[in-house]
C-alpha cells in the first residue's frame, strides 16, 4: 500500500531555515537562541536549570563524561507517564513507608553516571520544598526519597527525577522488592556476635599464652574463664545455629554432609572447654571454639555473597514497562500492564515495547524483534497483523488491540519449560559431602581406638585422647577452602566486568566442553551499524536530496542513513510515496529520486557481490543508479582472536535467530560452516542444548535476548552478554559485559586453574589433620598445641586460596 504526499516541506514554510542549534546539557535541538548562558545554548529553562546548579558548585566535570549527558526535561509528557503510579493497587508496592504525612520511595535510575549525578540527586530538596530528603546509592544506581505525602504525589516525585534527566526504571518485578533478605542480615548478625566473642575470648586468654606452668594466679584463671564461657554459650546457641540444623537435615535424610563432622568439631571443642573451666582441671579451648565458628561464617559469607546490584533470576516480569497507554472512547489514559485484558486497545510509541500478543489495528509498524527472536532486522507490519509481545516499535505510534493478557503471551511461555524449574547439581559439593562420610567415620573410628588403648594405663588420658581427636579432626580447613577459593575468583572475574552468580558456577564452568554461541547482540555490538555508500561519488547536493527524502519515511534503516548524513534537509519534496517492501520514492528539484531494493530498482542481483553479511539500500537518481548504501552490523573488538583460541579446546557452535545472510563474515570467524546454525526458534535452541547433552557434552550457553532463555538456564552455565549490567538480560549463572567477551578464554582457564587450588588446599588440610590426629593420639595435644594448630589451619587454607587464586589471575593478565 503506497502512502501519497502532495507536498511535503521540512521545517516552517515562513520561517527561515538555520542551522541547529544543540543544547548544551541534553543535546536536544534548541528551538531558538533565546535561553542561553554565554556561548551555551540550552532547549528549555529545566536544562539551564540544572547546568547552573552544577556550574556553581563546580561540578562541570559532569560534561566531560559523555557528550550532553543530560535529558531534556519533558513536563508536559511526564505528568500523564506517571499517573499509573497514583494508583492504590501499585502504589502501594513502590512505596517503602508511608505515615501519611512522609512517603518514602526508591527509584532504580540507570542514567546515574559520575559524582556530580549523585550530588544532584541529593539536592533534590533544594529543587523542590516539598521533598525532605534523598539519598543516593551509586552501586545500585537508586535514589531513596522522602517527601511530604499531603503536597507531593508519588507520580510527581517520579516526575521531578526524571525531569533532572534520570528517568525511574519501574518494571513489573521491581516493584515490592526490598535490598536484603532478613537471612542476609541474620548471618551478618552471627559472624559480628561471633567475630566479637572471638576478639574478647583471645584477649581473656593472653595470660594463658604468655603465662609458664604455675604462674597465671588461681583467681585470675578461673574469673577469665566464665567470662571467656559466658561469651561463648551465644555463639554456641545463636552462631553456630545453621551447622546443627544442616547436619540434623543430613542425618535425617540418611547422608553424612560437611556439616555433621564440623559440627561434631564444635560439639565436642565447646563441651570439653566447659568441662575443664567448670571443674578447674584446664583452660579450655573457647578461644579457638570462637575463632572457629567466625571464620566457618566468613566462609559462608563469602560464598553466598553475590553481586547485589545485578539479578540474575530474569523473567518476562523484568523486561515489560510498568504501564502502558489503553485507549477508551478516543481518551489516552495510563495503566498498569498488568490490567490489560483481552479487548484492550493500548497505544505504543516510537521505542516503545508490546507488551502483549496483539493486533495491529491501522497504519503500518517496524517491529524489532532482536531481543525475542534474534532477527537484527525490522519486521514491516501491516493493519490486520498479528505482532507478538516483546517487539519494539521502531517509528510512528500504532494502535493494536490486545489478544492476550501479558502473563499468557507468547513471551511468557519461555518460562513455562521444566528447565526453568531444574535444580543446579554441584559436583565439588558432592565430593566434599562424600569426603565427610568417609572423614566422619574414619575420625570416630581413630578416636574409639586411641582410647581404648590409653583406657589400660589412664583412664582420664583415654577420655582426654578421645575429645582431643575429635576436636582437632574437625575438617573446617577442608569447608573453608572452596568458598575462599571460588569467591576470590569471583570477584576477580567482577573486576573485569564478569558477574557470577554463586561459587557453583565457577565449578561448572571449569567442567565445560562446549561452547554454544547466540549472534545478535552477542558478537555484535548492540545498536551499532557501519553505514557506507559504494557507487560513485555523492556530491552535496545528492546528499542533501537523499536526506531530505529518508527524513520522512519511519522506516528504521531511513532512519539509519538519514543519522548517517551529515548535512541539510531542507529541500522540499513532492509527491513523496512509500511502497510497502520495496522503498520510498519523491522529486526533489525536479529530480526523480528513489532509494530502497535492488529488485524495484531493477537491479539484477550478482551472488559474486555477496557482501551479504550487509543490508544494501540502493540509490537512484533520474533513474540513474548512483549506487548503494551498505549497512551491516558491528562485531564485537577481539572476537576473531578469542574464536580461534577457543575452537583449538572447545566445541564451538553459533545459534542464531538471524537469517544466513552473514555467513560468510561468521564462516570467516569460525573457520568452518560445520556448526553454525540460523533461523533458530527458542524452542529451537533449548531442544540443541538438551539434545548434545544427552550426548555427555558440558555446555556453556553464551547469549543475550528472551529468545537464548531456555537454552541459557538448560546449559551447565550460562551467560547473559548485556551492554548495561543494569538493564534486562534473561535469567542466567553469569553476566558479562559486551566488552570484555573477548576474555571468556581466560576466565574459563581461570576457573579451572582455581578448581586446582581447591585440590591443593585439601591436601593441606589432610596434611594438617594427619598431625593433629598424631598430636591427640599420642596425648600431647596439650591446650597451647591446640589453640595455636587449630586457627592456624583454617587461616593458613583462606591465606593459600586466596594468594595462589590471586597470582594465577595474575599470571593470566586478569587483574
Amino acid at each position: 500500500m503506497a502512502i501519497k504526499f502532495d507536498q511535503y516541506q521540512t521545517g516552517d514554510a515562513t520561517t527561515k531555515q538555520v542551522d541547529k542549534l544543540a543544547c548544551f546539557h541534553c543535546g536536544d535541538t534548541c528551538p531558538d537562541q533565546t535561553i542561553a548562558i554565554g556561548d551555551k545554548f540550552f532547549c528549555c529553562n529545566g536544562c539551564k536549570t540544572v547546568f547552573e546548579i552544577l556550574n556553581a558548585n563546580e561540578l562541570c566535570d559532569y560534561y566531560t563524561i559523555e557528550n550532553q549527558p543530560g535529558i531534556t526535561p519533558k513536563q508536559d509528557l511526564i505528568t500523564d507517564r506517571f499517573a499509573y503510579l497514583d494508583d492504590e493497587a501499585v502504589r502501594g508496592q513502590v512505596v517503602e513507608f508511608s505515615d501519611g504525612k512522609t512517603e518514602k520511595v526508591t527509584f532504580h535510575t540507570p542514567a546515574m553516571h559520575c559524582a556530580s549525578c549523585i550530588w544532584l540527586l541529593e539536592k533534590l530538596h533544594d529543587m523542590d520544598s516539598r521533598v525532605f530528603q534523598s539519598q543516593v546509592n551509586f552501586p545500585r544506581k537508586e535514589v531513596s526519597i522522602s517527601y511530604n505525602r499531603e503536597e507531593m504525589k508519588l507520580s510527581e516525585a517520579a516526575a521531578l527525577v526524571s525531569s533532572l534527566g534520570y528517568e525511574p526504571l519501574i518494571s513489573l518485578d521491581t516493584v515490592g522488592q526490598r535490598e536484603q533478605s532478613s537471612a542476609e542480615k541474620k548471618l551478618y548478625l552471627k559472624i559480628g556476635l561471633a567475630g566479637f566473642s572471638f576478639g574478647n575470648v583471645m584477649i581473656l586468654s593472653f595470660p594463658e599464652y604468655l603465662s609458664r606452668t604455675g604462674d597465671v594466679d588461681p583467681v585470675f584463671k578461673m574469673v577469665f574463664g566464665y567470662l571467656s564461657l559466658a561469651l561463648s554459650i551465644p555463639v554456641l546457641i545463636y552462631a553456630a545455629k545453621d551447622y546443627y540444623t544442616s547436619a540434623w537435615a543430613g542425618i535425617k535424610s540418611k547422608t553424612v554432609n560437611i556439616d555433621v563432622p564440623v559440627t561434631l568439631g564444635i560439639g565436642m571443642l565447646f563441651l570439653r572447654s566447659a568441662w575443664e573451666i567448670l571443674t578447674q582441671t584446664g583452660v579450655g579451648y573457647l578461644d579457638s571454639f570462637t575463632g572457629l565458628v567466625f571464620f566457618l561464617l566468613l566462609g559462608r559469607i563469602f560464598q553466598q555473597k553475590t553481586y547485589d546490584i545485578l539479578s540474575f533470576e530474569r523473567d518476562y516480569k523484568s523486561f515489560f514497562p510498568l504501564s502502558v497507554t489503553r485507549k477508551v472512547n478516543n481518551i489516552e489514559a495510563v495503566v498498569p500492564v498488568s490490567k490489560l485484558m483481552p479487548g484492550d486497545r493500548i497505544v505504543v510509541r516510537n521505542q516503545e515495547l508490546i507488551p502483549a500478543d496483539s493486533v495491529l489495528l491501522k497504519s503500518r509498524a517496524f517491529i524489532d524483534y532482536s531481543f525475542v527472536s534474534g532477527e537484527s532486522d525490522p519486521v514491516t507490519k501491516d493493519a490486520g497483523d498479528f505482532i507478538y509481545a516483546g517487539g519494539r516499535q521502531m517509528g510512528t505510534t500504532i494502535e493494536l488491540e490486545v489478544i492476550k493478557e501479558p502473563s499468557q503471551s507468547y513471551l511468557t511461555q519461555l518460562w513455562n519449560n521444566d528447565v526453568f524449574n531444574k535444580p543446579r547439581f554441584s559436583r565439588l559439593n558432592n565430593m566434599v559431602n562424600q569426603v565427610s562420610h568417609y572423614f566422619t567415620f574414619g575420625v570416630v573410628a581413630i578416636a574409639l581406638i586411641a582410647s581404648l588403648y590409653w583406657l589400660q594405663f589412664d583412664t582420664a588420658m583415654a577420655i582426654k585422647v578421645f575429645t582431643a581427636v575429635l576436636i582437632v579432626a574437625c575438617p573446617c580447613a577442608l569447608a573453608l577452602s572452596t568458598p575462599f577459593a571460588l569467591g576470590t575468583t569471583m570477584r576477580i572475574f567482577g573486576h573485569k566486568g564478569f558477574y557470577v552468580k554463586n561459587i557453583e558456577t565457577v565449578e561448572a564452568l571449569s567442567k565445560i566442553d562446549t561452547i554454544i554461541m547466540d549472534k545478535t547482540g552477542t558478537l555484535t555490538e548492540t545498536h551499532q551499524d557501519t553505514i557506507e555508500f559504494s557507487g560513485g561519488v555523492l556530491n552535496s547536493t545528492d546528499q542533501q536530496m537523499v536526506k531530505s527524502l529518508v527524513k520522512h519515511s519511519t522506516h528504521p534503516l531511513s532512519q539509519k542513513i538519514f543519522q548517517a548524513l551529515d548535512v541539510k534537509s531542507n529541500l522540499i519534496v513532492d509527491q513523496f510515496e512509500e511502497l510497502s517492501g520495496k522503498g520510498i520514492q519523491g522529486t526533489i528539484q525536479n529530480s526523480s529520486v528513489k532509494i530502497g531494493s535492488g529488485n524495484w530498482l531493477g537491479i539484477k542481483f550478482d551472488k559474486s557481490d555477496a557482501e551479504d553479511m550487509k543490508t544494501r539500500v540502493y540509490l537512484s537518481i533520474d533513474d540513474q543508479i548512483k549506487g548503494s548504501f551498505l549497512i551491516a552490523n558491528v562485531y564485537r573488538q577481539g572476537l576473531r582472536s578469542m574464536l580461534t583460541k577457543l575452537v583449538k579446546h572447545f566445541k564451538l557452535y553459533l545459534l542464531s535467530g538471524d537469517t544466513e545472510r552473514e555467513k560468510a563474515t561468521l564462516v570467516n570467524l569460525f573457520g568452518s560452516d560445520q556448526n553454525l546454525y540460523f533461523r533458530q526458534t527458542p524452542e529451537d535452541k533449548l531442544e540443541f542444548v538438551s539434545k548434545i547433552q544427552h550426548q555427555g557434552a558440558h555446555v556453556l550457553m553464551v547469549g543475550d535476548g528472551l529468545n537464548d532463555a531456555g537454552a541459557l538456564r538448560a546449559s551447565e552455565v550460562g551467560v547473559a552478554v548485556t551492554d548495561d549490567v543494569s538493564a534486562f538480560s534473561p535469567a542466567s549463572d553469569a553476566i558479562l559485559t559486551g566488552d570484555n567477551l573477548h576474555l571468556l578464554e581466560p576466565f574459563i582457564k581461570m576457573s579451572k586453574a582455581t578448581m586446582s587450588v581447591i585440590m591443593a588446599s585439601f591436601t593441606i588440610s589432610v596434611l594438617y589433620n594427619i598431625v593433629g590426629v598424631g598430636f591427640a593420639v599420642s596425648g600431647l595435644l596439650s591446650p597451647l598445641i591446640s589453640a595455636i594448630l587449630m586457627p592456624a589451619s583454617s587461616i593458613s587454607v583462606v591465606v593459600f586460596t586466596t594468594v595462589t587464586t590471586t597470582l594465577r589471575a595474575r599470571m593470566m593478565r586478569l587483574t
